[in-house]
This record gives C-alpha cells, sequence and structure tokens, in this order.
C-alpha cells in the first residue's frame, strides 16, 4: 500500500517554505516509510478498536499491512470496514471506502490467495473510480489488480489493466504519482516476464522518485520499504536482458548490506541470480556456494507464502533453486551431494504443499496435542520472523532462528515423520542405503521442464547423471494419450523413446531386478511398467515399487499382521446421481472379500466416508472401489467419492487423510487416477498416497487411469490370491502379468497399478 498522497504533501510543504507546519506525527512517519514506529504510535492511541476514528484505523491497518502483522491486521480491517459501513469514510480529505479492500488484497496476495486477491482487489479498484478516492489509491488499486491477474496466469486481463494504468494521466508536477504509476508498472510487467519494459519502467519510477528524496533525510526503514525492492527489480531485469555486468555490480552492492541479509524473501533470490551470473562466468564453486545459500536460507521458514510479492511483482520458484543447484553438482561429479539436494528439494515441495495445515490429528503418534502445541509455537515464532522490523539486526535474526531450530528438534524428538512434513531436514544418505534392501537398486530422478537428472542409489554408493531428455514431460503425455487407445499399437514408439531416454543409459548401473522408482513432476504420471524395449516391457525384467521421496523409507518400519479384520472394502457408494454407479466396482469388491475370514463389505448408501474413519484402524487390507476427485491447484481437497450420512460429507480429502489414524499394512485405490497426486513445487507427488502412508498405511496400491471393469476384477482377485504367499510388490507383478498373459496383452489393462510404499 503507498502512502497516498503524504509523501507528496510532505514534498509540498516544503517546496512552499511551510516546514514550519505541524503536520501529524503519524504523517510524518508514514510520508518517510517508518511503519514500525507508526504500529507504535498508533496501538499506544487506540485503545480499543471499536472506538477509534477511520483516519487512526486507518493509520494502524496500514502499519501491521506494511510490517507483515496479519494476525492483526484483518480485525483491524474488520472494523475498518464497519466504520466506513456507517459512514465515517475520510481520509486526509478523501474517501476511503476502498481502503479495507485494497490492503485485503494486496494481503492476500502476499499469502498466496490470489482467488481472494483478485475479489477484494477488484471491489477496491470499482470504489476508487466512482467514489472522491485519493489519485494514489486508484493507482495502487489498478496495480494490485493487474498484477493478481499475472500473477494468476491470466495474461490478457493482466495486459489490459497495464494498459490502462500506462493510459493514465498524470498531471503537471505530480512528480510522485509519476513514480509510483511506473514503479507499479515495472511491478506487472515483472509479474508477465517482460523484462524490457519492466527495465524501462523502473528507471523512470526511480529518477522521479530520487528527484523528490535528495532533499530528505531517511532512515534504513525507507531502504527496507522502498529502495531494496526497486533495485532488486532493476537488477532482476538487468540480468534477464543480457546487461549481466550491470547486474553482478547491483547484485553485489545488495549483498554487502546487512539490510538485505535480514529479508529472507529477496535475500534467496538475490542469492539464486547471483549464482546464475557465476556460472555464466565459469565459476562453478562460487555458483555452488551461492545456491547452497539460498537454499539454507528458504529452509528457514516452513511456510511458503511470499510477502514481497506486492513489492516486486514476482513470486520465485524455490524448486528452480535445487535444480540449478543439484545440476552444478552432477556436472563437478559431487553426486552424493545432488542426490542430498534433491530429497531436500521433494521435502521443500511437501512441506509447501501442507504449510496451509495447522494441526495433524492423525498419524501413528498418540501424543498429537503435544506436537500440535509444538506446532501452533512454531508458526508464531516463524510468523514473527516475517515481521518486518527496521531495528531487528543481525544478532536478533539468529536468535529468531536459533527458537525455530530448538521447536523443530522438539518436534523431531516426539515425531521423525511429522517433522518430515512440517520442516526440511538434510536427509540421512547412510540410512537411505542402509534401508535399500541388498537385491534392490532406488532409482530417484529430479529436474527441470528441459533438464533431467537420474540417481542409482545401492549399498555400495550413488550414482549420478544427466539424461538426454529433452521434451521428456511432452512425451509422456504422448504415451499415456496412446496408451488409452486400447485397439492399437501406437504407443510403443513413445514407449520405447521413454525407455530409451530414462532407463537404458542406467542398465549397467542397476545389479537386481528388484527397482524402487522415485519420480519427479510428469513422470508421476508414467506407468514406468509399460515402458518397453526390444527385451520386452519393463514388467517383464523388473518388479517396481513406487516412492514420494527416499526419506520416507524409513517411515515404512514394522509390519501390521496383528488386526483382527482381514479386508475391509468398499465398492460403488452411493453418491446421488445414477450416472456415477460403478457396478463393476460393486462386483469387484463382494469378490475380494467372499473368500477372505474377518472381513467387512460396505457398498451403496452404506459405503460412507463415516465407516472408513470409524472402522479404518481395525483391519489389515483396505479396498476402496469407487470414484476419486483431484484439484491440482488445492491438493488438500482431492478425495476419495464416498457416501454421505449425518457425519460427514462423503469426500474423503487427502487434508483428512493427515487426521487419519490407520494401522493398515496395504490399502488399495482402485479408482480413478488416485495415483495422480498433486505435482507441486518439487515435482514431487503428494497426493493420496503420501496422505494414507501418513495415516498409518505401510502400502498403497493406486491407479493412474480409470481401468476396464473386467481386467480391474480380475487383476485384483489375482492380486488378493497371491498375497498369501508373496510380497506385495511381487503379488502385484503376478496379478499384472495374468491380465497380460490371459485377458488383454496392451498396457491399458493391466499398466496403470502400481505401489507405493513397504513391499513386505
Amino acid at each position: 500500500m503507498k502512502c497516498y498522497g503524504c509523501l507528496g504533501l510532505l514534498v509540498v510543504m516544503f517546496a512552499l517554505g511551510c516546514a514550519s507546519i505541524i503536520l501529524p506525527k503519524e504523517t510524518v512517519l508514514l510520508g518517510e516509510s517508518r511503519y514500525a514506529e507508526m504500529e507504535q504510535l498508533m496501538e499506544s492511541r487506540v485503545k480499543n478498536m471499536e472506538t477509534a476514528s477511520t483516519s487512526d484505523l486507518f493509520h494502524l491497518c496500514l502499519a501491521y499491512s506494511k510490517v507483515k502483522r496479519y494476525d492483526k491486521l484483518f480485525p483491524c480491517l474488520d472494523q475498518f470496514q464497519q466504520n466506513i459501513d456507517e459512514g465515517d469514510n475520510l481520509v486526509f480529505g478523501f474517501d476511503y471506502s476502498a481502503g479495507p479492500s485494497a490492503f485485503r488484497g494486496e494481503a492476500y496476495m502476499e499469502l498466496g490467495d490470489y482467488e481472494k486477491a483478485k475479489e477484494e482487489t477488484d471491489r477496491a479498484y470499482r470504489l476508487a473510480k466512482t467514489v472522491n478516492a485519493v489519485p494514489e489509491m486508484v493507482v495502487h488499486n489498478l496495480t494490485t489488480a493487474a498484477l493478481v491477474r499475472a500473477l494468476m496466469g491470466e495474461r490478457m486481463a493482466a495486459e489490459r489493466l497495464a494498459a490502462e494504468l500506462e493510459a493514465r494521466a498524470v498531471p503537471p508536477g505530480q512528480v510522485t504519482r509519476v513514480s509510483d504509476k511506473n514503479i507499479g508498472l515495472a511491478k506487472v510487467y515483472m509479474a508477465l516476464g517482460d523484462y524490457r519494459r519492466a527495465l524501462a519502467a523502473i528507471r523512470r519510477g526511480q529518477i522521479k522518485r530520487r528527484a523528490i528524496l535528495a532533499k530528505f533525510v531517511l532512515g534504513q526503514e525507507f531502504f527496507t520499504f522502498w529502495e531494496l525492492p526497486t533495485e532488486y527489480i532493476k537488477n532482476k531485469c538487468l540480468l534477464e536482458t543480457g546487461e549481466i555486468t550491470a547486474a553482478k555490480a547491483g547484485y553485489d552492492q545488495l549483498l554487502q548490506m546487512a539490510q538485505t541479509r535480514q529479508n529472507g524473501d529477496l535475500y534467496w533470490l538475490i542469492l539464486s541470480d547471483r549464482a546464475r551470473i557465476a556460472v555464466a562466468e565459469g565459476d562453478r564453486e562460487k555458483a555452488i556456494n551461492l545456491y547452497i545459500a539460498a537454499v539454507e536460507v528458504i529452509e528457514q521458514q516452513r511456510s511458503s507464502i511470499n510477502t514481497e510479492a506486492s513489492k516486486i511483482g514476482f513470486v520465485g520458484n524455490k524448486q528452480d533453486v535445487y535444480a540449478h543447484l543439484v545440476e552444478q553438482l552432477v556436472e563437478d561429479s559431487r553426486f552424493e551431494e545432488a542426490f542430498e539436494y534433491t530429497e531436500r528439494a521433494k521435502a521443500r515441495a511437501l512441506v509447501d504443499m501442507l504449510a496451509s495445515k495447522r494441526d495433524f490429528q492423525g498419524g501413528k503418534s498418540a501424543d498429537t496435542t503435544r506436537l500440535n502445541d509444538l506446532l501452533e509455537e512454531l508458526e508464531k515464532v516463524e510468523m514473527d520472523s516475517i515481521v518486518e522490523k527496521p531495528e531487528a539486526s543481525s544478532q536478533h535474526q539468529a536468535a529468531v532462528r536459533g527458537i525455530m531450530v530448538e521447536i523443530k528438534d522438539k518436534i523431531s524428538e516426539t515425531n521423525p515423520e511429522l517433522a518430515s512434513l512440517v520442516t526440511v531436514n538434510p536427509p540421512d544418505l547412510s540410512e537411505i542405503q542402509r534401508l535399500i534392501p541388498p537385491d534392490e537398486t532406488l532409482i530417484e530422478y529430479f529436474g527441470t521442464e528441459d533438464k533431467l537428472f537420474a540417481f542409482v542409489v545401492t549399498h555400495e554408493g550413488v550414482q549420478g547423471l544427466k539424461l538426454e531428455a529433452t521434451g521428456w514431460e511432452k512425451e509422456i503425455n504422448e504415451f499415456r494419450k496412446t496408451l488409452m487407445l486400447r485397439d492399437s499399437k501406437e504407443f510403443k514408439a513413445s514407449g520405447q523413446t521413454l525407455y530409451g531416454e530414462l532407463i537404458q543409459p542406467l542398465e549397467s548401473m542397476i545389479a537386481s531386478k528388484n527397482l524402487t522408482i522415485v519420480p519427479h513432476g510428469a513422470l508421476h504420471y508414467l506407468p514406468f511398467n509399460a515402458l518397453c524395449s526390444n527385451k520386452g516391457f519393463l514388467i517383464d525384467n523388473y518388479t517396481i515399487r513406487v516412492l514420494p521421496s527416499g526419506t520416507v523409507m524409513k517411515f515404512l518400519k514394522g509390519s501390521n499382521e496383528g488386526q483382527a479384520g482381514s479386508i475391509l472394502a468398499f465398492g460403488n457408494p452411493n453418491l446421488g446421481n445414477p450416472i456415477y454407479d460403478l457396478p463393476g466396482a460393486e462386483k469387484e469388491a463382494i469378490a475380494i472379500t467372499r473368500e477372505q475370514p474377518n472381513s467387512k463389505l460396505f457398498t451403496g448408501e452404506q459405503a460412507t466416508e463415516t465407516s472408513a474413519k470409524r472402522f479404518g484402524k481395525h483391519f489389515r487390507y483396505i479396498h476402496f472401489a469407487t470414484h476419486a476427485t483431484f484439484d491440482a491447484e488445492k491438493p488438500l481437497t482431492s478425495g476419495l467419492l464416498l457416501a454421505a450420512d449425518g457425519e460427514n460429507d462423503g469426500m474423503l480429502t487427502v487434508g483428512e487423510l493427515y487426521d487419519l489414524r490407520l494401522n493398515a499394512d496395504l490399502v488399495t485405490l482402485s479408482a480413478c487416477e488416485t495415483a495422480l497426486g498433486k505435482v507441486a513445487n518439487g515435482d514431487d507427488v503428494v497426493g493420496f498416497t503420501r496422505g494414507f502412508l501418513y495415516a498409518g498405511a505401510r502400502s498403497i496400491v493406486s491407479s493412474l487411469w480409470k481401468v476396464d471393469d473386467q481386467a480391474t476384477s480380475i487383476l485384483m482377485q489375482e492380486f488378493y490370491k497371491q498375497l498369501q504367499g508373496k510380497d506385495k510388490r511381487e503379488a502385484l507383478r503376478t496379478a499384472q502379468m495374468k491380465v497380460k498373459n490371459t485377458y488383454n496383452s496392451h498396457p491399458y489393462f493391466w499398466a496403470a497399478f502400481q505401489i507405493t510404499g513397504a513391499v513386505d
């Protein structure tokens, strides 16, 4: 939020020789961007928000917004809005009816809730244009509305709003408004990736702003709130437009400043960009050290919010930092370190996905109260750490980090698995190697859209290499598309290409027929069993399991064979609409429970979410033959569709899995696309399978697409039969081979199912 004319007011006063005029203290603090002092002043003045004036609430809410004190901001805005609704809407003589929505929109943008940000900023912009609003507010709201659209990927809408901002006339002599307009444009163009236009705009904005600030002596707080963000925009644009020498000098200057190191959200971005410059200069060692420093900053917080989005118009991709670091380490043949940072990247992706979850009631630990108290304490410290305090010294920052580390250590001591969901800790490579069975090879993939790396891990060591797999995501999509053509052999071309890119370069390193594969990105959607070469399908020569990361192996200990119940099955739940009926799924559930003693079957209206939660912890095997839904944008809301009742709505969501307590040796998800979890920041599947593993399931069998009813029935019956004498991975392979050899050899009918987790 800009100071809405206050700095301009100060400038005019001085220009007219009116320095003797005494301005309200909050106006001076606001004009000089001394928001922390303004927060203290207004809190001492506003003892009761319900009786505060709109002018006082404006200054208080603005201070909270600027210093990122979100816990206090929203209650302040509620009262601000109530005052306006009651007719008290003037600040500085202007109508500030748009103020509460403007503040909320900016806060939601920084918290990553773009839908709410869009709604609030649109409302603020409409209000600011229809009332007697201060002109700076109109410019600010227009900027924020365009910026939110750009961050959401709505390019045409963002361009339209940017054009409207470009065309907005500024009266002669209104220097601050020219500056605000151009800096706003720079942010929008940054978000759109148009760095040339962004650079031109930021230069215009900086020149105008500096021309008027030369008369003032402003402290470190102004640097934090204005100078650092605009300098970052300029240097980022210089780098992206090829002016590397100038960008290098600018970044080096920023890195020497204590204020930069205290602003974590910008610090890691600057470190990462400076590392890119070191790569371009051929200084790999410097690049590696800079990337490592950036990763350390990234991993200090559980939260993935970007509190600088409104200042710089940019949300950095933290996963790119890991990918660039891994690339440099692989090229330097430092394979063990590269593998460790690959694991940390996958952990970061999971932590980011779960950052919005406030408590965890499920899992294997019974001490959930203690754990959730620690999580609440950690969140308070983390939120306090992002509050922008100009007086915060490096010693203060170190002290806060020390408190965070202490809390994380307590969580790890109480429940190491929960710690893996909320914090990023360096993996223990020797432990991962120790947990890999002697007759097994772990293959882990990691990379970006145009680069892919593979690591082969055994008891003996770690080997890594860069794969020649340009366009691998497109090839996977083509392979999946052709697999759906059940009467065609078109899949073979893509299957052979992918085999040649993903498996063949590793064959000399694979020492056994048992493979553990840790996918990455679109590889989570790939049925590895169906990859083919002149030796046949991969399933003909290997047995395969999938894991979300290598580290998860340490949480798969102990068999759950002591359960009283055998199979708990849910088939064809009544979803209230005949088009969702799955008669084949019902027959499947009946067939697999018919021969099993101590089994329990729920179908139709009885196949409820309530029954799944009530009986789930009492059975060794749990089988869901039902529909599923997947929301890639909000993965915690994805879920299995069961029947609703008076206690539950029928949607067993991924978020609820982390509150579920199971003791199952195996969960089978015989439903549509249940293995297609969210490909999140680290391209690590964090959907159903990871949730069930945390809830207490040792293994999950899931499908990559909706398979033919008859083929699925044959496969599932054979699978449970083979479990009587074989481990789960071999049992699934045997069942798939039966369908392949006796029902239909096309991969569509047998390759969709894969096993995640423990195989014994």
